[in-house]
């Protein structure tokens, strides 16, 4: 689950990081009154005004109607800050991360102007390597870490965190000082870490970034973005983190999904995938791809499905534009083949059945499935094995 940068930013406050002053608005005079409260505050009239999606690189991204402006603008004054915002909301921001499609802002961040000393990045994740969460640090901020990573990876610095003790003080100092900081500013930079590794431990993150981190005039050390994700699995243990999600950016069939406790991802290609078991929706998706076509998403019905939890993720597949044809590749083991059967034939009389189909069943009831399907009357083919069922509905979309 991904939130905003403002959420992110609150929920950074909270944990006792600093964060400049800042409030999100939803209309241009909203704008004016935030910047007009901010200069009135810290007695300086550059504020910032930044658009709020789900995506990264926005501050060079340009917005569709308005090619000239970007997703952050440094305004001076309140009726700047109002007229940036009557023309960045509602306007589509396309980022290097968005796509040429975009993203349509609804909703905007009004922040302080900081007098900005150095930028530095700053995340928090898991190294699957190493099997355990690790700090990442460049003197690189303000650019795509994946860039750094890829051009000069040298200038990324890591420290792993121990799960017994978390991270240590004194490898907060090491990364202080490996980023060029000293004295005062370098211990502030250690606590800052300390508590970033402990938010990201508390709220359950799959990954906590700030980039950039920034050192001001004054030595102060503040989080100027933030980017939180969040494990699905754990988000039963923070509800509060749960009401913060945004169903504007995210994708509709994937929302829906979850409501069925359907594990599903969208994505580029032309045939839609049931299957039960991750790994089997895996080796799916692999095999369509090896016959030459590509998968339109990874679902996984899981092995406790109902008939009707069937026919809803039927319902999801279908309402792809981009479906060429669908394949249904069951191996019952908890999950029986007449459930499947059921849940595919209910849905198909439901919703109708605009494009080739092939089922594959293997497994427990695979005959009693396989009798449900031949007997429907409906225009389903049947596939002997993987290799079969996905080479014919390769064929059939093609």
């Amino acid at each position: 689950m991904k939130i905003h940068e403002y959420q992110g930013k609150q929920l950074l406050r909270e944990a006792g990081v600093p964060v400049p002053l800042s409030e999100v608005v939803f209309d241009a005079p909203a704008a004016a009154a935030a910047a007009k409260k901010l200069i009135e505050t810290t007695g300086n009239e550059i504020v910032v005004v930044k658009s709020q999606i789900h995506a990264g690189g926005r501050g060079k991204g340009r917005f569709k109607e308005h090619p000239d402006l970007g997703g952050v603008k440094v305004v001076k004054g309140a009726e700047a800050a109002a007229a940036a915002a009557e023309k960045m909301l509602g306007s589509t921001l396309v980022t290097i991360q968005t796509g040429p499609e975009g993203k349509r802002v609804n909703r905007l961040l009004i922040e302080q102007g900081m007098d900005i000393k150095r930028e530095l990045y700053l995340g928090v994740t898991l190294d699957r390597e190493s099997g355990r969460n690790t700090v990442m640090a460049s003197t690189e901020g303000g650019t795509e870490i994946e860039e750094v990573a890829h051009a000069t990876p040298e200038k990324i610095l890591t420290e792993t965190i121990d799960p017994a003790i978390g991270l240590g003080g004194f490898q907060g100092r090491k990364l202080a000082y490996a980023l060029g900081l000293e004295g005062k500013t370098a211990r502030t930079m250690a606590s800052f870490l300390g508590k970033v590794v402990a938010a990201y431990d508390e709220l359950d993150c799959s990954i906590l970034e700030i980039n950039p981190l920034v050192v001001t005039g004054d030595g102060q050390v503040l989080a100027l973005d933030a980017k939180a994700n969040f494990d699905d699995n754990a988000l039963y243990r923070h509800p509060s983190i749960e009401e913060l999600r945004d169903p504007e950016e995210e994708d509709a069939a994937e929302l829906e999904a979850k409501k069925w406790d359907l594990s599903y991802v969208n994505l580029d290609g032309t045939i839609g995938c049931m299957v039960n078991g991750a790994g089997l929706a895996m080796a799916t998706m692999d095999i369509i791809k090896y016959f030459g076509s590509e998968p339109a998403n990874f679902l996984d019905v899981g092995g406790g499905a109902t008939k009707e939890k069937v026919t809803e993720a039927f319902k999801i597949i279908t309402q792809d534009p981009k479906l060429t044809g669908i394949l249904v590749n069951i191996f019952g083991g908890i999950m029986k083949c007449d459930t499947i059967a059921e849940g595919v034939v209910s849905a198909v009389k439901e919703v109708g059945l605009q494009v080739p189909l092939v089922v594959r069943l293997e497994g427990t009831n695979v005959e009693l499935g396989k009798k449900i399907i031949q007997e429907s009357g409906l225009n389903v083919t049947t596939g002997d094995s993987l290799r079969d069922a996905a080479q014919k509905i390769v064929e059939l979309t093609q």
